[in-house]
């Protein structure tokens, strides 16, 4: 058990409180591929930042799930005016929606852990990062003349939510990609929002650009990955994967909410 007197050195002087501890919040899938993705990640996060204690909780269908990680971390302990326990909750989703605004933070509440939430992942240059060398992989090269410009486009598949701050968050990713290609890049969707894969294909044909791609914009394989792959007309990209930007991007959003009071936000939405 931790005790006032572990707060002081050898010397008299107080030692710094421990950081909180990184929970990796993913959502859960009964691919074996996600799981696999998913504990790559952690690992990656785990070696960029030697001695950060890093957890991992899955909102369901995987174990451990969130609220056992949570369990295990124990209830919060008063150390002076210094508190040595506590998390913060990364989620390992790409947009704002029902997780992160009501699963996430309700489980956290039942827990009794004092947490600090992250926003999540996206938008963000690093994801544009992940998405760019994922379709380079797969064979995308920058167009080089106005032909292939005016002939190229790129349809970013996304899950999905209902929630249209999650449509908000994707449109952002989407012009953010563009931006770093130079070709138009249509969001899409696997479920619960429009357009398809197949209708944002379609859109860009009729704009007579018929050299389209999928960039993946999923955290892991999975059922909605591969639908989306399949639909594509030329390339698919992977998805983002355990990308070592994503390993440094989960590490920004840890910092980020970090440095604010605990059971509070960290500031939405950076881009840099």
């Amino acid at each position: 058990m931790t005790t006032r007197l572990s707060l002081v050195t050898s010397d008299g002087t107080r030692r710094p409180a421990p950081p909180p501890a990184l929970v990796l919040v993913a959502h859960g899938s009964r691919d074996p591929r996600t799981l696999a993705t998913v504990h790559a990640l952690v690992d990656r996060v785990r070696e960029l930042r030697p001695g950060l204690p890093v957890h991992l909780g899955h909102i369901e269908l995987n174990e451990p799930l969130l609220p056992d990680t949570l369990a295990a971390l124990g209830a919060p302990r008063a150390l002076g005016d210094q508190e040595a326990d506590g998390a913060v909750l990364v989620p390992l989703l790409l947009s704002r929606g029902y997780h992160v605004k009501q699963d996430i933070p309700r489980m956290a509440a039942a827990s009794g852990v004092r947490a600090r939430f992250a926003t999540p992942l996206g938008p963000h240059a690093l994801l544009v990062d992940t998405l760019y060398e994922r379709l380079v992989e797969a064979g995308w090269h920058t167009p080089t003349t106005g032909a292939e410009r005016r002939s190229s486009g790129v349809v970013l598949a996304a899950a999905g939510s209902r929630d249209p701050d999650a449509a908000v968050d994707t449109r952002r990713t989407a012009g953010l990609l563009a931006e770093r290609l130079g070709v138009p890049v249509l969001p899409a969707y696997a479920s619960a929002a429009a357009p398809t894969v197949p209708e944002a294909v379609r859109a860009l044909a009729a704009r007579g650009r018929h050299l389209v791609a999928v960039a993946s914009y999923f955290t892991a394989p999975g059922r909605f990955a591969t639908e989306c792959a399949d639909a594509a007309p030329w390339i698919a990209a992977a998805p983002l994967g355990a990308h070592p930007a994503m390993a440094r991007l989960v590490l920004h959003r840890y910092d980020e909410a970090a440095r604010v009071p605990a059971g509070a936000t960290a500031p939405a939405l950076a881009t840099a």
